[in-house]
């Protein structure tokens, strides 16, 4: 099982109304509960052994909850643009410590262009940007954890 589809069972489980649910496969356990906001408060993945002949006791690996969805974007955010995080991981605005940042607020961006980097599981994923514009807004600082579907950048298309 995939971190996207991990991702799509908690949005599933989130918007079900169910208090828990327990999903066993042949190498995964995962456990998700929520509240009765219907957030998700606890969703536990744990990776189970391949080597058939020895037993050892997995240790679980927490997923960040859901967050909740935010209030209607106030007026002044209105006419922009949100780009939000695809995948859970940690946010980095430059390719490598020594290069310059991806974009500043003030930059002009095309559809393609890459604006950060996420990693996730070992691997650093590039977020390109969906739609061509202005640089408005970054809500994100540089090494920080964020959650899937959370706002990275205002976009101003005009």
């Amino acid at each position: 099982m995939d971190l996207k589809e991990i991702q799509n069972l908690i949005k599933f489980v989130a918007n079900s109304g169910v208090a828990e649910v327990k999903l066993e496969m042949d190498d995964v356990k995962i456990t998700i509960r929520t509240t009765l906001e219907g957030n998700v408060s606890e969703a536990t993945y744990v990776q189970m052994p391949v080597q058939p002949a020895v037993q050892q006791a997995a240790v679980p690996q927490q997923i960040a909850p859901v967050a909740p969805t935010p209030a209607a974007p106030s007026a002044e955010n209105s006419n922009y643009i949100t780009i939000k995080s695809p995948i859970i991981g940690t946010f980095y605005r430059k390719p490598t410590p020594d290069k310059p940042m991806f974009v500043e607020v003030g930059d002009t961006i095309a559809k393609g262009d890459v604006l950060c980097v996420i990693e996730a599981m070992k691997l650093f994923n590039e977020i390109e940007s969906e739609v061509s514009g202005k640089i408005v807004k970054i809500l994100v600082d540089d090494m920080s954890p964020v959650e899937y579907d959370q706002p990275l950048f205002l976009v101003d298309p005009s």
